[in-house]
């Protein structure tokens, strides 16, 4: 059986949808102007279109670097180190937040040490990681995953103690294990805690890739925009800058996806 909307509520949903179109539409016309004004300022020399290039070079850039395919090579492995180093940031974290929630003595012990390494600028490990593990691949995930590992602990592991405590204490006086107060109770009341932090940490892995690419790579998004500020291909720069805020859009609207479709279970 239909449920009947009153006219109110039409009205009502018709004016959400009315202003969402037209947030989307300033966008869009936000977005045209500035590309506009971007290219006629650098066509009149009015900005230094060496330094600041202009779209209709980008586009050249973006068609030759295709045609030969080192741009799409390249966008692959930074998506890939971005992807490895989130999938073992998400799983490292989960597997020590609940190390630490199982073991109180063991987190009072290392949190301030997780506190001082969160604190810690990442992009100074870079060049330790480079001496330790050399300049490979391996070197880039490892500091992506130094930038967001750290801050994930403490985020999922705060979620974990914070759980209703009335929940548990049912669950202990049912005679049921640690275990399954994690299994029933813990896990599944932190999913949006845990969706959060994921949403956080894939732009902060794809960063930590960047700054490895800038000092230890031969390839990827990272090492294009290095190589191109020092022989001043500012076309490469500019183009790969606006690829990676493609991808960090990319990725979050993938999880924001998978957040709305987990909002109805939890």
């Amino acid at each position: 059986m239909k449920t009947k909307i009153s006219p109110e509520q039409q009205k009502y949903v018709h004016n959400i949808r009315k202003k969402q179109i037209l947030i989307r539409l300033y966008q869009l016309l936000l977005f045209v102007g500035f590309i506009i004004l971007w290219e006629y300022t650098a066509k009149h020399g009015i900005i230094n279109s060496f330094i600041f290039s202009c779209p209709s070079k980008l586009f050249a850039t973006f068609l030759s670097m295709l045609k030969d395919g080192s741009l799409i090579h390249h966008i692959f492995i930074t998506l890939y180190e971005t992807l490895a180093g989130f999938a073992i940031v998400i799983i490292g974290s989960l597997l020590i937040a609940t190390l630490f929630w199982w073991n109180e003595t063991l987190s009072k012990v290392l949190e301030p040490y997780l506190v001082i390494l969160n604190s810690l600028p990442k992009s100074a490990l870079a060049p330790v990681l480079i001496v330790w593990l050399g300049s490979n691949k391996t070197t880039i995930i490892v500091c992506a995953c130094s930038v967001a590992i750290f801050g994930s602990i403490l985020n999922i592991y705060t979620g974990f103690v914070n759980v209703e405590n009335d929940k548990l204490k049912l669950i202990k006086t049912l005679k049921g294990t640690r275990f399954q107060c994690l299994k029933l109770v813990v896990l599944p009341s932190n999913v949006p805690n845990i969706i959060s932090v994921m949403k956080v940490n894939i732009g902060l892995c794809l960063v930590g890739v960047v700054i490895g690419e800038f000092l230890a790579a031969r390839e990827g998004l990272g090492y294009l925009i290095i190589y191109g500020s020092q022989t001043f291909k500012m076309g490469n720069v500019l183009l790969s800058i606006l690829i990676l805020c493609v991808i960090a859009m990319f990725l979050y609207m993938i999880l924001q996806k998978i957040e709305k479709k987990l909002s109805g279970y939890f």
